[in-house]
Order: C-alpha cells, then structure tokens, then sequence
C-alpha cells in the first residue's frame, strides 16, 4: 500500500471511494510481494499492481464490484483454478488478494495512519480478511511502538496461511467492515497487535493465523498486517564519486541514504544529492553513536568505500561486531582486501566475525565505471536479503522469487 498511499489519500481526502486490492499472501512464483496493491479509483482509474500485469484486469473487476456491495472478498488466483489463463496468471505462481472498499466512513483512521509514515513513524495496521464470523471481516487494529500494551501479551507469531486451505472468497455479509481500531475482542487484539510489534520491527508484511477468538493454537481467522516502518537505512563510509552512484543506487531502492566522511571538505551536500543526510565526522565514532542511539537495526547496510586503513580498520571494528546487520561491505582491490583482514585479525576481529564481511564488495559483473560497482553492490545487497545466489537465472531451476532470507 504503501507505493500507492499519495493517490489513494489524494481521493480519501476529496471524500472519494476507492477500491483497494492487496497482495496478502503469495506462493512460489507470485510476481508482487505481500502488501503490493492496486487502487480502483473513484472515475476508473487503475494505480499500482498487485501481479505485474498477470492479474491487474480481474482484480479491478473485483474492485468494482466491492465498491458498489461495499463487501469486502478474499480471492485467490492461481494456475490451479480454472480460470487461470483466463485472468492471465501463467507465472506459475499464486496470490491471495483481498479487496476492500475504503472512504473516509469504512476508515477513517486512514488520514492518521498516512501522517505517520510520511513523518517516518512506524505503525502497523492489520486487518481481518477471513473469519468464520463475516462481520469480523475487514476490522482493523492500529498498532504503533508507543502505545500502551496490554496487560497480557502472548509471545509468538503464528503461521501463515497454506496454499491448500478451502476455498477463500469471503463477503457474506451485507454490512460494512466495521472501523473502530479493535478486531472483536481483547484476546484477539493482544496476539495480533504483540505480533504486529514483531513484524513492525522487522518492517515485514505477513498473513498470520488465528483461532477465532485469536487463540494461538488454531484456526479460522485470518488477519493482514501492513508494517509501515521507516526506511531502512543505508550508511556510505567515504566521500568518493563511487559514494555518489551508490547514494543514488540506494536512494532508488527505498533506503534512507546517509554518507559519512571525516574530511569536510568532500562530505557535502551539493556533492552527494541523492542522499537524504550527509555527515561529517569520523566513521566509526558516527556509527558508534547510532548503535548507541539505537538508530542501527536488522535492516540497515553498510558500505565502507574509504579503502583507507586509518579509516577502514575502526569503523569496521564496530560494523561487524554489531550483533545484526543485514549486510557489511568493504570496497579494495585483492591486494587491500588481504591487507584490511590482516589488521583486523591484529586488532583482535574472529574469523567469524570476519565472516561477516563482503569484500571486495559487489557481485562480480566486470563492473568498471561508478554507477555499475553501484549496481554490482546494489545486488549483492538484494541478494543477501533473498537469499539468492547471484547467478544468471538461465543457469538455475526451480523458483525465481525467493522467501525472505532474514
């Protein structure tokens, strides 16, 4: 959603209904990760994309139609239903979507919950997309860090939703979704928001499964949590022209750009443009602060392109002693890779520790220039957080898109 929210709040606010299509699960080859959605706005138009072009044309007949009954549907679409080439889905893949009718009646939290991720806030939204129960379908709990707990909170998240559970079109019932932020009951709303919490952190969406009463140990309630957490960050150490493909390269992903060089003199704005901060001071007192500060989490990227020892060793020393960061990178040729690890080990870094490390950075691509050893980099990033081997997918079988490597 959050790709489409500037459109979708353009009409919520002119007091328009627009019909919301979300990817809430998907299973091998889905071209569009959960939370990807498509809004049917108020003269026809159609934003976003839940598949990529398989699917968009059935979904914005559903959002039609959800739209003038106001109720809302779970649909699968799959190469196991029969109407699969019709609709278009010949990836191979299948996607849960739900579809739901939004205006400022049906939700009306909308408007705060868009403040909150413009201003970088992290909140979650879940919402109830199947239940044995239809008027439990399409209640939301809004849930953010700072709000008070409840005075019971079970640890756990639940699982998701198999690929052959029964038939999943909803909307049986010819009310409303409701919208006040609770899901029906204070034991559903304790699992589901403590779970929220877990994925908020992690800034994933998931399809969690409960019992209908939010019990654990069950099933029949189905709830979607959209986890609207700040961007992930990614730290750039040295004010180089590569510092400057990489800002832009990161930027373009979704991540919160920060470029940090001690000498002042190269660590400026006008030459880093793409980058949302820009930072002087040494790297590894800058990084020692954000860890204090609790700025740095398991989904930040560090990329060290001073290929300086004075500045590499320090900075290093902390980065990859930190205990989780999605990804440590240090540019140099073979020769300064050999020498950096050598001082580390003098420094007293393990060899697991120095496991950590990617270096030389990037993926081999025989990149030359500045922007394609930001391409090399920018990959080798994207594949440590899919898990997947870098390879040419001519050379591979078996799945294109991979589940979530952390």
């Amino acid at each position: 959603m959050r790709d489409v929210l500037p459109e979708l709040m353009e009409w919520w606010r002119a007091g328009e209904t627009v019909g919301v299509g979300t990817v809430v699960a998907t299973f091998q080859s889905a071209p569009r990760p959960a939370g990807a959605s498509m809004l049917v706005g108020p003269d026809g138009e159609a934003v976003g994309s839940v598949s990529g072009g398989c699917v968009e044309g059935a979904v914005y007949e559903l959002g039609q139609e959800v739209v003038e009954s106001g109720t809302p549907v779970l649909e699968r679409y799959g190469v196991s239903d029969d109407d699969a080439f019709a609709v278009g889905l010949t990836c191979g893949g299948i996607l849960d979507v739900y579809v739901e009718k939004v205006d400022q009646q049906t939700f009306p939290e909308l408007g705060e919950i868009a403040d909150d991720v413009e201003a970088g806030r992290p909140v979650a939204l879940a919402v109830v997309i199947a239940h044995p129960d239809p008027a439990w379908v399409g209640r939301r709990l809004v849930v953010r860090p700072d709000d008070e707990a409840p005075s019971e909170i079970v640890q756990g998240v639940s699982g998701a939703e198999s690929p052959d559970s029964p038939r999943l079109r909803t909307g049986l019932s010819e009310t409303r979704p409701a919208t006040a932020t609770t899901l029906g009951s204070d034991r559903a709303d304790q699992a589901v928001r403590d779970d929220a919490l877990g994925l908020l952190s992690l800034g994933h969406n998931a399809t969690l499964t409960y019992g209908p009463d939010g019990e654990r140990r069950g099933e029949g309630m189905q709830v979607f949590v959209w986890a609207f957490a700040p961007k992930p960050r990614m730290l750039v150490f040295g004010a180089i022209d590569f510092a400057a493909a990489v800002a832009r390269v990161g930027s373009f992903l979704g991540y919160h750009v920060t470029v940090c060089d001690a000498r002042p003199v190269f660590a400026t704005h006008s030459r880093f443009p793409d980058a949302d901060e820009v930072v002087v001071d040494w790297p590894h007192r800058y990084l020692t602060t954000e860890v204090e500060e609790g700025r740095i989490d398991a989904r930040t990227v560090l990329c060290v392109l001073t290929h300086d020892p004075k500045f590499d060793v320090p900075v290093l020393q902390v980065a990859l002693r930190l205990p989780e960061v999605a990804y440590v990178g240090a540019m140099g040729s073979r020769r300064t890779h050999d020498d950096r690890l050598a001082r580390l080990r003098e420094a007293g870094m393990t060899d697991e520790e120095l496991d950590r490390l990617s270096s030389p950075i990037g993926l081999d691509l025989g990149a030359r220039t500045p922007e394609e050893t930001a391409v090399s980099i920018a990959a080798e990033i994207i594949g440590k957080r899919w898990g997947g081997s870098g390879r040419s997918l001519a050379s591979t079988d078996g799945r294109i898109h991979h589940d979530v490597a952390r």
